[in-house]
């Protein structure tokens, strides 16, 4: 797994995510996510899921503790292009009542 970060512009941060979101690579992700959220110059942080086929509990729990960080430092993050079995995960645990999630048009799949 890799993380990737985009500045899109002054307020905006993406991280793209390239493999499964796993036991494995929420680890390795772990000090890019504790950067992300102690580096306080976007408010806006949006992870980009579209390079996902994966998603287990350590990968739902690396969201939520991102999100719930961010949130206690008054900024927001979204999933963007969430789909196939990482959005069926997140629709069954209700995570989108929660952080936004933005699923993939079927055609772009």
């Amino acid at each position: 797994m890799e993380l990737r970060k985009i500045e899109l512009n002054n307020s905006t941060l993406t991280l793209s995510i390239f493999g499964d979101l796993d036991a494995s690579g929420s680890r390795k992700a772990q000090p890019d996510i504790d950067d992300v959220i102690t580096n306080d110059l976007h408010p806006e942080v949006e992870i980009d899921f579209s390079q996902v086929q994966f998603l287990d509990s350590s990968g739902v729990g690396a969201i939520v503790y991102m999100f719930k960080r961010l949130t206690e430092r008054e900024r927001n993050m979204r999933l963007e292009n969430v789909s196939g079995q990482p959005l069926e995960i997140m629709n069954l645990l209700r995570i989108g009542h929660a952080i936004p999630v933005n699923s993939k048009k079927a055609a772009n799949s």
